[in-house]
């Protein structure tokens, strides 16, 4: 493993989306991430498609391999003590410790941060619930969907006089995830500089409601909850997704000022556009946009989306069609980055993966294997890092304490 946390070993708690986006960041980064997983009740997302060939099967899910990939995995059944005395073994061999259980869990299963620090005075250990350790709501059942209409995403999504919508993906899961990755960090320089461990107590929900803070200020300064709008934005005009020529093409326009809006008018050939008195000035087109739409729409219709991306980027203006997946995975630019990651798998062998969206010139990272099969590390972790014998592990599979 390589990377600037090369070296550094993570307690991993964590399952579905939000816990293993986490871990799966402090991976790419070089830490030796170990998780923690149960025969009796396996990961949910291990359990869910999509699957290669339509296969089901633990090892098999594109969900789990996909944020699970540079990790490691042993099997332990956490409700028998022998097995919570390993799990808290590896732990006083980790720097990091890493849950997003429901709150509380962590707490009962005896691995909570007092009994942590107990084996392992310095440790970070971050917990990811749904709505934090304290307040009313610190109890609430939470999946990623059900934090979106909390933050008040959900009520700025949608068009006028439509219901609240959903957002199209469960946003509280990954931007929980980057969060608590920015706070372990953090909490690792803390150490560095004193030598203190500490206690992380995250939410989940905040983590998702930091992103729409312009909406709470609109609200406390100014007592006001804006309409729902669609694609439209305050500040720019045109800004939307235009029907462009073929089945289900389209673009999305974005202007940010008057000048990118007469090289949209350029563009369509349509010079007069940038001094109708109805478009000339923002306040113009927000006033008039329907009207707007509809002359970019007659146009964008007998349009290729791609070639007209190409034109007007050569402009400055922001263009780009909504991608399908299969023009994501074959993408040439994303291609020429290097950003997919290709790795042999026991079971599904080399799969295309999303994989690290940054480059570091001085610590490269890396994805160094695929996700883990489920146990796949067992003989490492019980043998050679916590120095069992084969007969000690041997009994240990009998009495199911591990599997």
């Amino acid at each position: 493993m390589s990377g600037p946390l090369a070296g550094v070993r993570v307690a991993d708690f964590t399952w579905v989306w939000a816990g293993p986006t986490c871990t799966m960041q402090l991976a790419h980064m070089g830490a030796d991430v170990i998780r923690m997983e149960s025969m009796r009740r396996p990961c949910f997302i291990r359990t869910l498609p999509p699957w290669p060939d339509g296969r089901p099967g633990l090892n098999r899910s594109g969900y789990f391999n996909q944020y699970n990939q540079g990790k490691r995995s042993i099997l332990l059944d956490l409700s028998k003590p022998e097995a919570v005395d390993i799990a808290k073994r590896i732990a006083a061999m980790s720097d990091i410790a890493v849950e997003n259980f429901a709150g509380g869990v962590i707490d009962r299963l005896g691995l909570g941060y007092e009994e942590l620090r107990k084996v392992k005075p310095d440790i970070v250990m971050i917990s990811m619930s749904g709505y934090g350790k304290t307040g009313p709501e610190s109890g609430y059942v939470s999946y990623g969907p059900a934090q979106v209409p909390l933050s008040g995403m959900s009520t700025l999504t949608g068009y006028r006089d439509w219901p609240p919508m959903h957002v199209g993906m469960s946003y509280g899961d990954p931007t929980a995830g980057l969060h608590a990755a920015y706070a372990v960090l953090a909490s690792l320089y803390h150490r560095e500089k004193t030598g203190e461990g500490q206690y992380i107590d995250m939410s989940q929900c905040e983590s998702t409601m930091v992103l729409l803070g312009e909406g709470i200020m609109d609200y406390t300064m100014n007592g006001t909850q804006p309409p729902r709008s669609g694609n439209r934005v305050p500040k720019m005009s045109p800004h939307g997704i235009f029907r462009c020529a073929g089945e289900d093409r389209w673009i999305s326009i974005a202007c940010g000022s008057d000048v990118e809006f007469a090289a949209l008018c350029e563009a369509m050939g349509r010079r007069e556009l940038a001094d109708d008195a109805r478009f000339r000035a923002l306040a113009d087109r927000k006033g008039h946009e329907d009207e707007l739409e509809t002359e970019i729409e007659a146009w964008t219709l007998t349009q290729d989306a791609f070639e007209l991306r190409d034109r007007l980027q050569a402009k400055g203006v922001a263009a780009f069609p909504p991608m399908l997946n299969r023009e994501l995975a074959e993408d040439r630019h994303l291609n020429e980055r290097g950003f997919f990651v290709e790795k042999e798998h026991p079971e599904v062998g080399v799969r295309k993966h999303a994989g690290i969206p940054w480059r570091m010139s001085a610590t490269a990272c890396e994805v160094w294997r695929a996700a883990p099969t489920i146990g796949q590390d067992n003989e490492y972790v019980f043998g050679e890092l916590l120095g069992f014998s084969s007969d000690q592990i041997a009994d240990l599979v009998a009495r199911e304490v591990i599997h």
